[in-house]
């Protein structure tokens, strides 16, 4: 009974909106998915659904004609007389007849070849034709899950919004978004504005179904899909790939159109395989049909990325142009099974567009007012592609299920299960919730800080928070603090913390904290406490230096105007020197010559305990920052083309020995440049200047991060590799630059055998200078993607290093996402 109802609703919604409908089959009736159908002589049309269903809106009664294309199948071009609405078209589709011709084809004449050369000389001339357009953009998204774990990584996973039947499968998402698009080719610029968005079984509706996403152009040398791959028309297109003609056929403009295989040359690279389908003497793109695998896009969990574009005729500009396009995709790791496809349909093209100079703005993507508050008729008539039954059934369940999950009663007996403590709570942590008033407390569990080092020894700390979200637009406080303990030291530390945050648009944060804690003595914290713990029980070494600081402090920060943040704090401190207490370790007494004492008394003498404060104010800047307009929030992209650079001023001031105070100002300029097909290209440029030399603490020193250890779990482009940690530190002027390149497959794909191995060459250099200290430099090689199968995570670097006219090398062990 429920489900019939569910049938009357969807066929009632159907017919009651729609002007042209029907079903696309083949000859042996399967439904036909992702149909393009349009009226002839235009490029404004819609797509059939995952069951062949369509809505073709048509305004006007009469005769029309009306085309059915697809790849693989004959176009088909229809004639009809509509005396009333709705008007029902059922159609089916015969396989395309693709013939190859009887041609001499040699090693110097391969007709493909010639086919893709003429694309290539085309490309311009292609695009310029629109290279201003409008367009009206739709987009579906859809994932479903089969045999959904009940527990991962320890937690329950539920029944992901009420989406899972008792086999634990079912549609996990499920969104749609109508927009307007603007587009521009020189310059590049791509604008946004959602008319309407929606997402099954939410109340904000937000989907991330983006047109610049979809925005997937084989014209362009490199094209972003999953990864940026190398496309099969691009300048360099021949040094990645192999060309067949598969044969020819005609389409219902009498345009022959070739249909080329793609043939990778070496398996691993980031390229496409599939099918190009070419217009003869326009040399354009008609279609294209091509896939690849999670390998090839670094992607690991995924399998295999569809993609399917349809391109019209356009003879208001003599252009082909597209008009639909899919991506499927199948994900399969850790226990999930996972399917899904983005449909996009383009329509309502204007190639003549009147722009200004406020057209076009830092602001990518914006939302119309109550865009995502539009209702189900809204919907009916809007959608032009129409839902099918189980899409229908799942937006009628999961809008009806959120109201009941919406209330008290539901959100309290959800609250009920997740609240019950585990007998790893102590351990792990555990968390208390109130979804219905939104509020949570937090315990952080004994493994969260657990650590050993040789002034403390092992040390633990117990801490818990508040949380209170006080809208939906980001406004909330955070409060806690926690309690550490030293089992050799046998000291307590005590720390707490507030946290206000007043929305997610510029993000204006305060945090008042204060206490007793332990703090490195360079303050960019090089050594992670995990890599201390290792390397003190396994190799009797102690990298980690801290002292003692009983501190009060507020920050504060902003971004005050798009692409500027502000930041700014002020600290008191009381600093005390500290000094190991235990010489515990799982290696020999003697291992490595022994414990160092927790000073760097290579370098330094112990300080004397003293009190001080410090001022921060520093700034941000991304130049040409983009940015994304939600109804909630302002999302950040950057902007590839330029830097982002960052100054700060510190003031040291109030200090018990007025010798200590200090006055220093330093820059960071970080960029990652995309090199297209030849990989990746990132720097990072930091300096620094007093503006008197003085004989300051230690820890007040500009100071590079060094490193001593095998497996670094720090970021590679901010340290250096085979550097001791406290060598280098000044109270003068410092500058130090870290470059590296990414070739990604550009340089070891093109050689055999070692292609297979699908290995990645980086080189990088590296440079060190202070105003009392000769140059430090390092140079290496490594090769990244190392790891078996579609898991490929570690990265292997040699580095050689030069200062004072000593050499040293060594080897470096890292995980490719750090």
């Amino acid at each position: 009974m429920k489900y019939s109802i569910f049938l009357l609703i969807f066929f009632t919604s159907l017919s009651s909106f729609s002007q042209v409908k029907g079903k696309i089959t083949d000859t042996n009736n399967n439904p036909l998915s992702f149909v393009s159908i349009y009226l002839d002589e235009s490029v404004t049309g819609t797509t059939s659904n995952d069951n062949g269903a369509y809505v073709l809106g048509i305004e006007k009664k009469g005769k029309h004609t009306v085309v059915f294309q697809i790849l693989g199948y004959i176009t088909l071009k229809k004639e009809i007389n509509i005396t009333s609405f709705p008007f029902e078209l059922n159609v089916q589709l015969e396989e395309e007849n693709v013939q190859l011709a009887e041609i001499s084809i040699s090693t110097k004449d391969n007709p493909a070849n010639r086919i893709i050369r003429n694309t290539i000389a085309n490309k311009d001339k292609n695009t310029n034709k629109y290279a201003n357009y409008t367009a009206k953009f739709y987009s579906r998204g859809l994932y479903k899950i089969k045999d959904a774990p009940e527990r991962f990584l320890g937690r329950n996973m539920g029944d992901f919004g009420g989406a899972l039947d008792s086999t634990r499968s079912g549609i996990i998402y499920l969104s749609e978004t109508v927009s307007e698009i603007h587009f521009q080719k020189k310059p590049k610029k791509f604008k946004e504005k959602i008319i309407a968005s929606k997402v099954s079984g939410t109340d904000n509706g937000i989907s991330f179904n983006r047109a610049e996403d979809a925005n997937i152009n084989f014209y362009d040398d490199s094209v972003t899909f999953g990864s940026d791959l190398i496309s099969p028309v691009s300048t360099n297109a021949f040094s990645y790939y192999k060309y067949q003609l598969e044969g020819t056929f005609y389409d219902t403009n009498g345009k022959l159109i070739n249909k080329i295989k793609l043939i990778p040359k070496r398996k691993n690279d980031r390229v496409f395989n599939g099918y190009l389908y070419i217009v003869e003497d326009d040399w354009a793109i008609y279609g294209a049909d091509v896939s690849v695998t999670g390998a090839q896009v670094n992607i690991p969990i995924v399998d295999v990325l569809y993609l399917k574009q349809n391109y019209n005729y356009s003879e208001e500009n003599d252009a082909w142009v597209l008009i639909s396009q899919s991506i499927d995709f199948k994900v399969d790791g850790f226990g999930f099974k996972l399917d899904g496809r983005f449909s996009s349909a383009y329509s309502a093209y204007n190639f003549t567009p009147k722009y200004d100079e406020n057209t076009f703005t830092n602001e990518v993507l914006s939302f119309e007012k109550q865009a995502t508050e539009k209702d189900t008729t809204y919907w009916n008539t809007l959608r032009p592609v129409p839902l099918t039954l189980e899409e229908t059934i799942d937006y009628q369940f999961k809008d009806s299920l959120k109201v009941v999950r919406k209330s008290k009663k539901y959100l309290d007996s959800v609250n009920k299960i997740q609240n019950k403590m585990n007998l790893v709570a102590p351990i792990m942590g555990y968390t208390y919730r109130n979804s219905f008033e939104k509020w949570s407390v937090s315990y952080n569990g004994l493994i969260n800080d657990f650590n050993f080092n040789t002034v403390q020894g092992f040390n633990v700390s117990l801490g818990g928070s508040y949380f209170k979200e006080q809208n939906n637009t980001g406004k909330w406080w955070n409060v806690g603090g926690k309690v550490n303990y030293g089992f050799s030291d046998k000291r307590i530390r005590p720390t707490f913390f507030l946290t206000k945050n007043w929305n997610d648009i510029s993000r204006p944060r305060m945090t008042i904290s204060g206490g007793v804690t332990t703090a490195q003595f360079n303050g960019r914290n090089p050594i992670m406490k995990l890599n201390n713990t290792v390397s003190s029980l396994i190799r009797r070494l102690n990298y980690l230096r801290i002292y003692e600081k009983e501190f009060a402090e507020i920050n504060y920060s902003e971004e005050i105007v798009n692409g500027i943040y502000l930041a700014t704090s002020l600290e008191y401190v009381n600093r005390k020197p500290l000094f190991n207490t235990t010489d515990y370790s799982f290696a020999k007494q003697g291992e490595n010559g022994g414990y160092r004492p927790n000073n760097p008394s290579d370098v330094i003498d112990v300080f004397e305990e003293h009190e001080i404060a410090t001022f921060n104010l520093g700034a941000t800047f991304v130049f040409g920052q983009k940015y994304l307009s939600y109804p909630d929030r302002k999302e950040n992209i950057g902007n590839e083309k330029y830097p982002s650079l960052n100054i700060n001023y510190r003031k040291h001031f109030g200090a018990s020995n007025s010798e200590l105070n200090s006055d220093v100002f330093t820059a960071n300029l970080t960029q990652d440049i995309n090199a297209v097909n030849y990989g990746e290209l990132s720097y990072n440029v930091r300096g620094g200047v007093f503006l008197k030399k003085k004989d300051i603490a230690f820890m007040d020193f500009l100071q590079a991060n060094g490193n001593q250890l095998l497996f670094p779990l720090d970021r590679e482009l901010s340290s250096f590799g085979l550097l001791e940690y406290y060598k280098f530190y000044t109270n003068d002027r410092y500058a130090e630059a870290h470059i590296q390149h990414d070739f990604k497959g550009a340089i070891l794909g093109k050689i055999p055998l070692l292609n297979k191995l699908n290995l990645h060459l980086v080189g990088g250099a590296k440079a060190l200078i202070m105003a009392d200290k000769k140059p430090y430099t390092e140079y290496s090689v490594g090769l990244d993607n190392i790891g078996f199968g579609k898991w490929r995570f570690l990265r292997v670097d040699y580095v050689k290093s030069f200062h004072g006219g000593i050499k040293n090398d060594g080897l470096l062990l890292r995980l490719s996402m750090f």
